[in-house]
């Protein structure tokens, strides 16, 4: 079994581009999901988070993502903080779920801060998902509770695009003009070739 990393800045489709991989039988675990679920769950995350930036930063048994994100987005120490905090956790538990998923050719990690928090050393091949920052921009504004200056301060935290593609074996170009399925298909073929050497 290869381990495939798949990251992409905010807005890049890495999670459309990752359903699609699902829909082709390959086992996809999505790093951001995960941690929201073990920094919820997991008292030793509770109790480091809480001692790092007060009560207030859950809401019952809940991580309050929004007071936390007031925080780190303007704080790239205490970002890092709470990344090494919550980042070894995901890592353990990644593991985990490779090993019940180990008579697949190839998995795939999908993550935002691949780069970022070094967890590229753990993949066999690294795909970026790349999209203009303007088309980026618009389609994260769609979501729920986004404004440009959110995105902004997402944007800072996040390894610029071209620095991600110059240390990735594969690109994606998702820009709405070049089609994104054959890409994938494509890839998915590679990996399979290169799982079964």
């Amino acid at each position: 079994m290869i381990k495939i990393g798949i990251t992409g800045g905010i807005g890049s489709g890495k999670s459309l581009i990752c359903e699609v991989f699902t829909r082709l039988g390959v086992p996809v675990y999505y790093a951001d999901d995960e941690a929201h679920y073990i920094t919820d769950h997991d008292p030793e995350i509770r109790e480091k988070l809480i001692s790092l930036t007060g009560d207030h930063v859950y809401s019952g048994t809940e991580l309050n993502r929004q007071v936390l994100s007031a925080y780190i987005f303007n704080n790239k120490s205490l970002l890092e903080q709470v990344n090494q905090i919550i980042h070894p956790k995901v890592v353990t538990h990644f593991n985990y779920w490779c090993n019940h998923h180990a008579d697949h050719p190839y998995i795939i990690q999908e993550s935002a801060i691949l780069f970022e928090n070094d967890a590229y050393k753990y993949f066999d091949k690294i795909v970026t998902i790349s999209a203009p920052e303007p088309i980026r921009i618009k389609r994260v504004l769609s979501r729920k509770n986004m404004t440009p200056e959110k995105i902004k301060a997402i944007l800072r935290n996040q390894l610029d695009e071209k620095e991600k593609i110059s240390r990735s074996h594969y690109i994606v170009i998702n820009d709405n003009r070049q089609l994104v399925l054959p890409q994938i298909l494509h890839l998915h073929q590679i990996f399979q070739q290169l799982s079964a050497r």
